[in-house]
């Protein structure tokens, strides 16, 4: 995933995952790191969002709701469930998780065991 984007402001920012990291990283113009949305991938294959992070030198602009709509995207894309357990996707899917399933995405509510995965891998 390397889609062109803008943030807030205007300015080019791309968003791209990093599998290796577990994260999908959203950079800005120049192609420095400006914030991440960590996952693990649980038993089942699902990415259990658990963390999101915006460096504060990047703040302001809205990264945050760009890289949370882009790492849902690209999980609906891979055909892949999203779990949230970060506040921030937990927010977003609570507003627009209907249209979300509308346009072919997956999610579910985070499990106890999903919690326990959390807390041990993160």
């Amino acid at each position: 995933m390397s889609e062109a984007l803008t943030d807030k402001t205007g300015e080019a920012v791309t968003v791209d995952l990093d599998e290796a990291r577990g994260a999908y990283v959203i950079m800005d113009a120049s192609g420095t790191d400006a914030g991440r949305a960590f996952y693990i991938t649980g038993p089942d294959g699902a990415r259990i969002f658990h963390h999101t992070e915006v460096d504060d030198a990047f703040g302001g602009r809205g990264l945050s709701k760009v890289l949370i709509a882009q790492s849902l995207e690209g999980s609906r894309e891979q055909g892949v469930t999203v779990v949230p357990v970060c506040p921030l996707f937990v927010k977003k899917l609570a507003d627009t998780g209907d249209d979300y399933l509308a346009q072919g995405g997956r999610f579910r509510k985070a499990t106890g065991a999903d919690i326990d995965l959390v807390k041990r891998e993160a």
